[in-house]
Parts: structure tokens; sequence; C-alpha cells
């Protein structure tokens, strides 16, 4: 029936407190005063509370209208709530907007009872169409609103999805879920009796979830005097709840409905890919997290927007091979820190340390990868990696890093590279070409080729660096090196903690660029790639060279013509492993692709590619450690490439792009037996091979 003819008395309405009486009215109020009182309160403390956390406020609130902007879309569109889960987008879509819209609803309700009429005097707009379309727009968004929390219902309870059960899930998660579900169907069945109540008016049809409430109720023997006398009873059930719940939210787990909002509003998006630095007046006992004050505001707003969804865990290389990490309970552990701190529950520990009377262990922070994976995952924008450093800083301040990354670090230290090698057997790898690598020092350069320690030292990977050479050399660029003088870039370094070892590489890597004249560094590595682009300049204001992955250097190369590939020189069927630091860190995905397609070879790919790719293991200092896990990271990324694609056992070649991806997976090759399986190869390796140069780098060591 259209709206306009159920509407043609023109006073078409409900009674908002019908049968309530001015009595029940005037206590709702005041209960909804102390409510909305409760409310105010809690959301200040939890707001206050952050002031204690470091940092200024104002570094994360610049160009407030355009995050605001962002996070209302990040948001409304629950973007990363379907991504990678399309149940779980629609799930959440179907709750938000449905919750959003019931919230703007009872607004508009009480704009018209409290504003409208009562304080200026005017006659109701909550009538005639207003007021149907208002009933047919309650009653569908409601009861989207109703499905979507049976969604939640049913995956958690029925599915028993591995994701929502932890160590911190908790009766309040219980109380959460079903409170909303009660809320829901609770505002159904008090329309449907109070429809009944009243006889079954025909405008009821707008009303159609209502209305069907009704007819069920009648089917079930309830009359209308029976309907109209129990309703006070729904009305004030269903009131109270409502009020219960606005009263809890600062207090319990729906305040992630304002901390999520806030967490994605204040998001860093250089986050982990350019972690904090160090201030320059701090003492070795202030340096890292030492109690919970010493976390930023920021971090602590992390804390308190983390909605237990677990796709961090679930995506967590660390978790998946039984290291004693879960990204989550990270984030979950320093809250209930926090909190029970706060309430006198326990005593004051350290953050973190070696040994088990901490909040945090040693060995679950040495376990993290740094590969963003998590971050990348979470759909309020935690930022984990930063938290995470800030701990490790202060195991390295304390003396409790991993025996193997503090040999690491003193190599580095020492010798300006972590295998200890003298720094001018750096260079040593170009002696076996058959042409002259000219350098950066002695002559300008387009390129600065930053080559790295592991193409520089370990013989595995200066067969990488040769490959390169021989590219550019073939295709007449103008680069050169800095020989000796090159230092390790210092990305893992950060990572690991050790920030004044970082500093010092900062500075001295800084000095022997400005020894150069070039337009533009280009690197073997994505982690040094990463740092130069994203943290160098962050340490150095005067930094500002351009910087690329060779990759894509090598990709404009071929796009320009110059290395003479007509695209059909290999036949392999390859696959691609995306490396953490290029990828997921720095959003470049295609120009490695766009490389290996142009060799000729059929690209295959794995299951977890591009943003989803699965970290090797090496990165955050992995490379430099020694774990006792089963299945390696390697080797369940070799496995998944030989059993998950779509070629199998049909993979020639397994693609790499990063030096650490070669070492780690030519390791994972070796332990999980895969050695007459599959070959492990860079990009610039492939490259070699479909110039016919390959024996030209493949030189005895």
């Amino acid at each position: 029936m259209e709206l306009l003819a159920l509407a043609q008395a023109g006073d078409v309405t409900r009674p908002t407190f019908w049968r309530i009486g001015h009595v029940g009215e005037a206590v709702f109020y005041y209960l909804a005063a102390v409510a909305i009182a409760i409310f105010a309160v809690g959301v200040y403390e939890r707001f206050a509370n952050y002031a204690r956390g470091t940092d200024d406020w104002f570094e994360r609130l610049d160009n407030l209208p355009g995050r605001v902007v962002r996070a209302a879309k990040v948001v409304g569109s629950n973007e990363k709530q379907f991504d990678r889960d399309l149940y779980g987008g629609l799930m959440h879509a179907f709750i938000l907007w449905g919750f959003l819209t019931l919230l703007i609803g009872t607004t508009i309700l009480m704009i018209d009872m409290d504003l409208w009429t009562k304080a200026l005097g005017q006659d109701s707009f909550f009538v005639g169409d207003f007021y149907l379309s208002y009933s047919l727009v309650m009653d569908a968004m409601g009861l989207l609103f109703v499905v979507g929390v049976g969604m939640a219902i049913y995956r958690r309870y029925w599915v028993r999805n591995h994701r929502l059960w932890g160590k911190h899930t908790s009766a309040e998660d219980d109380l959460f879920i079903w409170t909303l579900f009660l809320l829901g169907t609770g505002g159904y069945v008090t329309e449907g009796v109070r429809i009944l109540g009243t006889g079954v008016p025909e405008f009821a049809d707008v009303s159609f979830v209502g209305l069907f409430v009704a007819g069920a109720l009648q089917m079930t023997g309830v009359t209308q005097s029976t309907a109209a006398a129990w309703y006070p009873v729904t009305w004030w059930s269903h009131a109270l709840l409502a009020l219960a719940f606005v009263a809890s939210i600062p207090y319990a787990k729906p305040f992630h409905m304002l901390s999520s909002f806030a967490n994605v509003v204040t998001h860093d998006e250089k986050a982990g890919k350019r972690l904090p630095g160090v201030p320059e007046d701090a003492s070795p006992d202030e340096i890292g997290a030492t109690d919970i004050d010493d976390f930023s505001w920021r971090q602590l707003l992390d804390q308190d927007a983390c909605t237990k969804c677990g796709r961090c865990s679930s995506v967590c290389p660390a978790k998946a091979s039984d290291r004693p990490l879960d990204p989550r309970d990270v984030i979950l552990d320093l809250k209930q820190y926090r909190e029970d701190l706060d309430a006198g529950r326990t005593e004051e520990k350290p953050i973190v340390a070696d040994g088990g009377a901490s909040v945090i262990d040693s060995e679950t922070m040495e376990s993290c990868m740094s590969c963003m994976a998590c971050m990348d995952a979470c759909p309020v924008d935690i930022e984990h990696l930063t938290s995470f450093t800030d701990m490790n800083r202060r195991l390295t301040e304390s003396g409790q890093m991993d025996e193997n990354v503090q040999d690491a670090m003193m190599n580095i230290f020492q010798n300006g590279n972590s295998f200890g090698d003298p720094e001018r057997t750096r260079p040593n790898w170009t002696d076996d070409l058959d042409f002259e690598v000219p350098d950066a020092r002695e002559e300008s350069v387009e390129f600065l080729w930053y080559v790295g320690d592991y193409p520089s030292f370990d013989e595995r990977n200066r067969r990488i660096a040769r490959s390169l050479a021989t590219i550019l050399h073939e295709a007449d660029v103008s680069y050169g090196i800095l020989y000796e003088d090159e230092q390790a870039a210092g990305n893992d370094v950060r990572r690991v903690g050790e920030e004044g070892l970082y500093e010092m590489l900062v500075e001295d890597n800084v000095a022997a660029f400005d020894q150069c004249d070039y337009e533009k560094i280009v690197c073997t590595d994505p982690h040094a790639y990463n740092t130069f682009e994203n943290e160098y300049p962050e340490m150095d204001e005067e930094f500002d060279a351009a910087v690329y992955h060779y990759t894509q250097v090598v990709e404009e190369l071929f796009r320009e013509g110059r290395l003479g590939l007509s695209g059909s020189e290999l036949d392999y069927t390859v696959t691609y492993h995306d490396p953490c630091h290029l990828g997921r860190y720095n959003d470049e995905y295609e120009a490695p692709r766009d490389i290996v397609r142009a060799t000729g070879c059929e690209l295959d790919e794995m299951p977890r590619n591009r943003a989803n790719s699965f970290c090797c293991g090496g990165g955050g200092g992995g490379l430099w450690m020694d774990f006792d896990e089963d299945p390696k990271p390697s080797e369940e990324r070799i496995r998944e490439a030989l059993e998950d694609t779509d070629a199998g056992p049909g993979v020639d070649k397994f693609v790499v792009a990063c030096p650490m991806c070669m070492t780690m997976y030519e390791d994972g090759r070796k332990t999980g037996g895969y050695e007459d399986d599959i070959e492990i190869v860079d990009v610039a390796e492939l490259v070699v091979d479909a110039l016919g140069a390959e024996e030209r780098v493949a030189v005895a060591s």
C-alpha cells in the first residue's frame, strides 16, 4: 500500500510513551540522564587516560578533516572487514549500518519529542508520511542489524571460528553479542506487542517486521487486551536494557565503537615502515617501554581499539610456525595489565623481560618478523609494530637481546656488515665479472646502487649482485657503487631495537652518499629500500634522494626496450613470492611480475600473494636467530608453491626479489626436503637467463 494512502488522515503516528504514564515517562528521563552521565564520565576517563602516554597529541591530528573523511570511508564501507573475509564483511556491515540507523532513528525521535515539541512548542513532525517512511526504514535496517548479529552468533557458537577464541575470550564477549541480539529482537517484540495492543491499525503495514511479530502473537492466542496489558513490561524491559548498554559502553567491549573510529582517524599511513625515533636527550633507562606510561597515547588507544577479532593472529607467520607470539594477545596483555594496575588488582612489573616475570616475555618479542601482516589485516588500524619495537628497544638497552642478534649487531658496529667480514672485502663480488663496475665515488652517475650486505658477502646472493650488474651493464645504465664505503642500511637493526646503532649507520651512509654525484638510489634489498625511502628522511632532513628497488628500474628498462627481449625467451612455469618490505611495506607488486612475464615465463600465483603474502621468516632479525619451529615459514611457503598453485609440482622455479628471502628459502628448500622439487631464483637471475648471460654470473666462488 502506498505511503501517501496510508497517511490520508495526515496525523498517522504512534505514541512513544503509550501506557507508560507521566510518572513512568519522568522515571525514564531520569534514568536516561543517569545513563548518559555515566557514559560521559566513562568516555572522559578513557580519553583522559591517554594523556598518561607519551608524544604530542597534535602530531596525529594534522589535516583532521581529511583524516575524518578517510576514517568515515574506511569504517562506513567496511572495506577492511571485507578484506579476505566476505562473510565477516557482510556480517559487520549489517550490524554497523543497522545499529547506526537505529541510533539515528532514536536521535530523530528525541529531537521531535524533547526539542521540537516540548522546548520549541512546535507541532510534532513525527506524523504522516514522515512517520510512515521512518517506520519502514527503521524496520528494514533493524532487521538487517538482527541478521548481522545472528550471523555473528552463528560464526562464534556454531561454526566456532578459530579466530574468535583465544587467551582473552571471556564472558564479556558473550554478554556483548547477546545484548546486541536482545536489543534488536526486543525492539521488534515491543513493536509487535504495541501493534497488536492498538488493534493492528491499517498503517502498521509499513512496520512489516513488527506486524509479523504481532501476527505470530495472535496465532499463539495473545489477544489485544493481553498485549495492551503486557506492553509496559516489554517496553520497560527494552528501555532498561538499552539504557544499561549506553551506560556500559565506556567500560567494556562496546567502547570499541568509539575507540576504533578514533584509531582509524589517528592512523599513521607510514606506521611500521617508518618507526618513531628516540628523543635525543633520552637516557638508556628511558629508551623503550619500561612501564605502561612509556607507551604513547596512540599505543594506549591501540589497546582499547582491539576487538579480539583475531585477524592479526590468523595471518601472523610467527604464530603459524608455533613461535611464542600472538599479536592479538600482546596487545590485549598490555591492556589487561594497564586495567589491572589501575584497579589495584596487580603490582607493577617490567613490561618486557626474560624469564616470565614481566607482562610480555622476551621470546615473544624476539619471535616477531616485522612483516606487518598483522597491521595489514587489522580492520581498525592497530599499529602493532610500533609497540613491539618499543619493547625490543627495552630488551636491547637492558642487555637481553638474543645472543645471535647481539653477534650480528657487534659485527655491524665493528665492520659495517652483519657477517663480520672486513670492509675492504665488500666489493670482492665484482672480481669475477668480465667488465668493470663503476665507482660512484669517482664519477657522476644516474643511479647510485646500494648493493647491500647479503649480495656483497653471501656466496649465493653474490650471484644476484653479479646478475643485476650484468643487467645494468647490458642496458648501458649510468650507475656506480660505493665499494668499501658502503655500510649496512640498518632497517632490521632498527627493528630488533638497536636504535643507537641504526642512527650511526644513517649518519655513515648519508655521509658516503654525500660524497657522490648521483640522481637516484637503487637498492638490491627491499629492506634497504624501505629504510632509505621512509626512514632516512626522518633522521636526516637533508636526505631527499629518489629511491628505487631494482625491479622498478629493470621494469622501466624493459618498457624502454633497452634490454632487447621479445618476451618469449624462457618457457619456465614459475611462481613469485612478494617480499614483505617491497609489497606490504611499499605497495610494489607489479614491477617484479611484469619482468617475470617479459622473460617469457608463465607466472602461476600462490594463493597468498601481494598484500596477503606469507613472510619468509627472515625479517625483524629472524635471519640471525635460531628457532626450533616445524615447519619453518620458508618450508611452509615452498610447500604452498608446490601444492597449492594451479601448476603444483609443475612449477619449475620459485622467484624472489629479496636477498633475505633467497637465504631463507634456500635454507627451507634443504631442511624441508624440497631440493629436487624446485629451484629458488631471483628476478635478476631470471632476466640474465633470458639475456643468455647466465654463464657470465654463475662463476665459481
